[in-house]
């Protein structure tokens, strides 16, 4: 029995970790993680004889992916030891104090609720970034980083050391979050849960630009090593100011218990006040040699502690759950609940997630549940009262058919979610569709908003998006809220439609596992609509992050009559629906038979500029090395082990600017893209 809630905690961690650390989709809080590490851990030392080397107790989560080079870092990246009492608190004071035997000071820190960075920097230059990774080795996202306006690039002063390391958050503030979950919303995406998730997919993201579109910002609070400016934390931390890193004002030197207690008292008000989440109090000795005397655990310093504040909870009664249809026929569910007042706004629904979510929560009509927000824009339901339970009604069961349109669900293996296959004739998937194809990032019609669209549905005006240009101003004047000048304005916008370049249009259409990004790869591979729809699976995998999964999903599009007869009506209109003769002509096959490797960073263009090149000129990009590679991109900071595997092979490492040259030289472009050019300029001369 206790082997089995061992292994059972094993398990449960180590998904909650994935969810976290990879996928950013926590599904408990911080405190529910932590009892049940904490709960792991004491039967594990209670009975050593089910010990595992491989325990998610004796490692730090991973936010590792395969789409970055990873590199070790030079000091281990643990994670703190958490506490959600003055009790235990005062237990880590008191620790401390025998430990050491003598005075010490502790430095109060705000606990910043972001994505945790190591930046190296030598001769006062940038020169890696490292995500936390699993403590050893993290993913090098310097190039996204190099996008963070609060970090410097060049330090400021001249007293830093020749090289050094310095760690903090990533962090995404308040009103770019809300603004970037607007945004989401109006396109039909799923929306953030927290700026912390927010942030930590915003720095994952393959390309730059998008990440600099996020308006990240960073807090530097801690530098490991021991050829330091100063011999104490809270000098080292003045010294980084200077440097010009952006480090918290809200930073207290304490030489005493209530000191420390009352910064905590004083920073659970004040927080709620600041731009950027926060989720607690760090607490660090601020001697470096009282540190290194008391040394480390297995995951964490035994010189700081994290204590967090708890999160803000209300209990309320269930009313009732209501499911929404989303535009790929996802059935998300809803409680509605008597409203109750929680984090200064008054709910009145949580999530539920999916039909697992609420089979775990045992949910029945009538419960008691506590609900909390702890930074979530949407509140969710944590934890049933079953000592309440008296007088409830039925356990809640998932429908089986759509709720709009009684179609029976399906739900895919491998994923959690159920869908309505139904996505022709259920209303909320046809408009949510057709807000998808008229968002701004699809065909860009303005005026057209989930109100408008609800209007003209209901007035039997639109059924799918080829409608949208059968629509005259005498049509949209007479609705409600609108009038002449708005739907001139509709009008014309449709009209303007008609030029949107065809990778666009190809992501407005909405097939299922094609986003922005891959439509773009799949656009470059087949240049017309009519090549996409002919070709087959074995050709459609080998475009870039086109699985079989996206692949039979594509091929599912076209293979629908009602598709194929939208797709028609689309010609008819005038839509883009092949690339260009311009973008044709600047495409060439001077890369072909060429499977390229990119590693490193880069001066002229981000990884995902080059990838576009070579696709543009008929090569193919692979994330690893074998055999089978012709050369590799080889940009600043390379994996060490694909420089290794490389070499061990005989595969040639070529250089940006030697890879640039050679391919203006095959490409027949007149002079060197690298001359005279900004970057920009630069990459459209080889496009």
């Amino acid at each position: 029995m206790i082997q089995e809630r061992i292994e059972s905690l094993r398990r449960e961690l180590e998904e909650h970790n994935h969810r976290y650390y990879v996928l950013s989709q926590p599904l408990i809080s911080d405190f529910e993680f932590d009892r049940k590490m904490r709960e792991l851990q004491e039967l594990e030392a209670a009975y050593p004889e089910y010990d595992d080397p491989n325990s998610p107790s004796k490692r730090v989560g991973s936010d590792l992916t395969k789409n970055f080079p990873q590199e070790a870092h030079e000091y281990p990246m643990l994670s703190l030891a958490n506490t959600y009492s003055e009790e235990e608190v005062l237990d880590f004071y008191e620790r401390t104090k025998k430990a050491l035997g003598e005075n010490f000071e502790l430095v109060c820190e705000l606990k910043y609720d972001g994505a945790s960075i190591s930046l190296t920097y030598e001769k006062g230059l940038l020169l890696r970034a490292l995500t936390r990774g699993d403590g050893e080795k993290g993913d090098n996202v310097t190039a996204n980083i190099r996008t963070i306006r609060s970090i410097p690039l060049r330090l400021q002063g001249k007293d830093y050391p020749e090289r050094f390391e310095i760690r903090g958050e990533i962090l995404m503030p308040w009103d770019v979050f809300d603004k970037l979950n607007r945004e989401r919303e109006e396109q039909g995406e799923n929306l953030f849960a927290n700026p912390r998730n927010a942030a930590s997919g915003s720095l994952k993201q393959q390309d730059p630009a998008v990440t600099a579109s996020r308006k990240l910002d960073a807090y530097l609070y801690y530098l490991p090593g021991d050829k330091l400016t100063s011999g104490t934390h809270f000098e080292n931390l003045k010294a980084a100011q200077r440097w010009g890193f952006k480090t918290s004002d809200a930073t207290r030197l304490c030489s005493s218990l209530e000191e420390v207690n009352a910064f905590i008292a004083e920073w659970d008000e004040k927080r709620k006040n600041l731009p950027v989440a926060t989720d607690g109090i760090v607490i660090k000795v601020n001697s470096l040699a009282q540190q290194a005397r008391l040394g480390m655990t297995a995951k964490s310093p035994r010189w700081a502690i994290a204590y967090k504040f708890p999160a803000e909870r209300a209990s309320t009664r269930l009313l009732s759950v209501s499911y929404q249809v989303g535009r790929t026929g996802a059935i998300t569910p809803v409680a509605n609940l008597e409203p109750v007042s929680l984090s200064g706004s008054v709910v009145k629904r949580a999530t539920l997630h999916n039909a697992d979510f609420i089979q775990a929560l045992d949910l029945r009509m009538g419960d008691r549940v506590f609900i909390e927000k702890s930074g979530e824009i949407i509140p969710k339901i944590i934890e049933v009262d079953k000592k309440a339970r008296a007088g409830t009604g039925d356990k809640i069961a998932f429908p089986t058919h759509c709720p709009e349109c009684g179609a029976r669900l399906v739900r895919y293996e491998g994923e959690a979610a159920h869908y309505c296959p139904n996505e022709n004739t259920c209303p909320p998937q046809i408009k949510a569709k057709i807000e998808h194809f008229v968002s701004r990032r699809a065909m860009n019609i303005e005026g057209l908003g989930s109100e408008t669209i609800d209007n003209l549905y209901e007035e039997k005006l639109i059924r799918n998006a080829a409608d949208l240009y059968d629509l005259q101003v005498s049509d949209l004047e007479k609705l409600d809220r609108l009038g002449l000048k708005s739907a001139e304005n509709i009008v014309k916008a449709c009209g303007t439609s008609k030029s949107v370049p065809y990778e666009r249009f190809l992501f407005a259409l909405g097939i299922r596992f094609v986003g922005e990004s891959t439509a773009k790869k799949l656009a470059r591979a087949f240049p017309s609509i009519e090549a996409l729809e002919a070709a087959e699976l074995e050709s459609l995998v080998e475009v870039e992050d086109v699985g079989e999964r996206v692949a039979q999903s594509i091929i599912d599009y076209f293979s629908d009559a009602n598709n194929r007869l939208l797709l028609d009506r689309f010609k008819t209109y005038g839509l883009q629906m092949a690339r260009s003769a311009e973008q044709l002509q600047q495409q060439s096959r001077s890369l072909a038979g060429q499977t390229i490797v990119i590693s490193g960073t880069f001066e002229h263009h981000s990884r995902d500029e080059y990838k576009s090149l070579i696709e543009q000129h008929g090569g193919k990009n692979v994330g690893s090395i074998s055999s089978k590679v012709s050369f590799v991109l080889a940009g600043a900071n390379m994996g060490p082990e694909k420089r290794r595997k490389a070499k061990s092979l005989g595969i040639r490492l070529m250089e940006e600017e030697e890879f640039l040259t050679m391919l203006r030289e095959k490409s027949g472009t007149e002079k060197s893209p690298t001359q005279g050019k900004k970057p920009d300029a630069e990459l459209q001369s080889l496009f």
